[in-house]
């Protein structure tokens, strides 16, 4: 009989529901809704109207889930960190499911998500030096296990994904930001824009795009919306040649036998080929994620679930909370 586990991801704004397989990690059943439309005329994410969206979304989703209701062993959950107004709405929806088919709850890092989204319905590898950029992180994490991750650099200000946002507002292109730019950029000139390069002198290892972005809106304000192709290309190239040299540095400490790069903004290819030709002299070998699951989603969720069912990792009830912060 099939062991399945039910996931709900809702930290920001994509509803989505996973059902995998506990013992052949086969992903019976995904979907997730995005909210982009409704939110772009913003400019971006607004956490109230994102929470009434889930509320909307996640039960017309779970409706098509019923079929596999009796063959769940548990249910799992994104509960940090997030928006907490949105992941209440999948926090809510588990705990009462938990409560009506009597089976037990897993509370689910969703950063940790993120790194599993390497390991849907495949095995999981370790150790593995892990790039995560997204809109709310840029982080390097050591993974050697599950329950072994530790944060080795960090952002001081924006994340990679969260100033390609803000560049795309600025020039007036809508949300979510990452995808325009990249568009933009690719018919740019790369080097048209002498941009400086973020923290090029300092030894630490850690991230800052405050700088960056300033710079790339004093170009638009001087600029004119024929510029923007040329602005978008050489912001691109300095927002990964940042990453790129700061990697470049940490491999003088540590030499990394496997490497990955996870998070929403793991999509941008630009920063996908500067990273294989980053780590080529070091024999590295290099983890992606399938473009479909590299934004938020519940099977990445479900994956990290799986794991923490065997070893038996289960949320109390009276426990699962939302949080807008979490450490791995």
């Amino acid at each position: 009989m099939n062991r399945l586990i039910l996931s709900i991801e809702s930290s920001c704004d994509d509803s989505s529901i996973a059902i995998t397989d506990v013992d052949t990690l086969e992903l019976i059943y995904h979907k997730k809704i995005s909210q982009e439309l409704e939110h772009s005329v913003y400019g971006g994410v607004v956490p109230e109207l994102a929470s009434r969206l889930h509320a909307e979304a996640l039960p017309k989703i779970l409706s098509e889930c019923e079929e596999w209701f009796s063959k769940l062993v548990a249910i799992a959950v994104t509960s940090t960190p997030g928006l907490a107004v949105t992941l209440i709405e999948g926090v809510m929806m588990a705990k009462a499911l938990s409560i009506a088919l009597d089976i037990p709850l897993i509370g689910v890092n969703h950063l940790k998500g993120h790194i599993y989204s390497l390991f849907i319905e495949k095995e999981t590898v370790f150790p593995l030096t892990t790039l995560l950029v997204s809109g709310g992180h840029t982080q390097v994490i050591e993974v050697k296990s599950l329950d072994e991750m530790e944060v080795v650099a960090s952002s001081m200000d924006d994340s990679f994904g969260e100033s390609f946002d803000k560049v795309a507002k600025m020039m007036g292109l809508g949300y979510p930001g990452g995808p325009l730019i990249e568009k933009l950029a690719h018919d740019g000139d790369r080097t048209k824009y002498n941009f400086t390069i973020p923290l090029s002198q300092s030894p630490k290892i850690a991230f800052s795009y405050s700088g960056l972005k300033n710079a790339v809106r004093l170009a638009v304000e001087k600029g004119s919306e024929s510029d923007h192709k040329d602005i978008a290309a050489s912001f691109e190239h300095i927002a990964s040649a940042h990453i790129t040299q700061k990697l470049k540095k940490y491999f003088k400490k540590v030499k990394p036998i496997n490497f990955a790069i996870v998070g929403g903004a793991s999509a941008n290819l630009y920063l996908r080929t500067q990273i294989e030709e980053l780590i080529k002299p070091h024999n590295s070998k290099l983890f992606l994620s399938e473009l479909k699951y590299c934004s938020d989603n519940a099977a990445m969720i479900g994956r990290v679930a799986v794991d923490m069912y065997h070893k038996k990792q289960f949320t109390p009830l009276d426990e699962l909370t939302s949080s807008s912060r979490s450490p791995l």
